[in-house]
C-alpha cells in the first residue's frame, strides 16, 4: 500500500509542478507531511537542503529521498518514478508531433517566436544571481561602488573569458574560480 501511496504522491507532483524544481515544493511538502505525515516540517526543511546540495533535479533527489526513508529501495524507485513519469510522457509526446508537424510554417513561425521570450527568460533568471552576487544590497545608486564585490566581478569576468575565448570546459572553469575563490580567502584570512 505505500508504494501505491508513493507513486500516486509523486506522480502528482511531477504532474503539477510546472515551473522546475522550486514550483515542486509545495507539492511536495503537501503530499509529504500534510497528506500523508511520511515526515515532520523539520525533516521537509533538512530534505531540501540535501535535494538542493545533491546533483540532479530538485523534485527527483526529493522523491527519491522520501521514497527511501518510506519504502526502502522499492520506495526509492516507485517514487522516482512517479515523479519521471508524467514528464517523460509529456515530452515524448510533445516530440512526436514536432517531429510529425516540424515543417508547417505555423510551427516553424511559432518556435522563432518563442527563441526571444526564452533568451529573454534565462537572462532575467542569470541577472537575478548576478546582481546581488556583484553589488549585494545596493539601495541607491551612491552606495553601488561601496558594496561591489570586485572579487567576484574579477572571477566572473575570468571564467567568462576563459568560457567563451580559450573554449575551456565549465567544469574546468568551476575548478579554476573555486580555487581563486578559496585562495583569496586563505590569504585575507593569513593577512588579517
Amino acid at each position: 500500500m505505500e508504494l501505491i501511496e508513493l507513486f500516486l504522491a509523486f506522480l502528482q507532483v511531477g504532474a503539477l509542478s510546472f515551473g522546475g524544481g522550486y514550483a515542486a515544493i509545495p507539492l511536495i511538502s503537501r503530499q509529504a507531511i500534510d497528506t500523508y505525515g511520511w515526515m515532520t516540517v523539520e525533516d521537509f526543511s533538512d530534505l531540501v537542503t540535501i535535494a538542493e546540495m545533491t546533483p540532479g533535479p530538485i523534485a527527483i533527489n526529493a522523491a527519491t529521498f522520501i521514497g527511501m526513508r518510506v519504502s526502502g529501495i522499492p520506495g526509492a524507485l516507485i517514487a522516482t518514478l512517479g515523479v519521471i513519469l508524467p514528464s517523460c510522457i509529456i515530452v515524448s509526446l510533445l516530440a512526436y508531433l514536432y517531429y510529425r508537424f516540424r515543417k508547417l510554417t505555423l510551427i516553424q513561425g511559432m518556435l522563432k517566436s518563442l527563441r526571444p521570450a526564452v533568451v529573454s527568460m534565462i537572462l532575467a533568471a542569470g541577472l537575478t544571481i548576478l546582481i546581488p552576487t556583484f553589488f549585494g544590497n545596493v539601495t541607491s545608486l551612491g552606495n553601488l561602488l561601496e558594496n561591489t564585490n570586485y572579487r567576484a566581478v574579477l572571477l566572473f569576468s575570468a571564467a567568462l573569458l576563459l568560457l567563451r575565448k580559450f573554449r575551456f570546459n565549465p567544469i574546468v572553469v568551476m575548478l579554476i574560480t573555486g580555487g581563486a575563490e578559496l585562495a583569496a580567502r586563505l590569504i585575507l584570512k593569513y593577512l588579517t
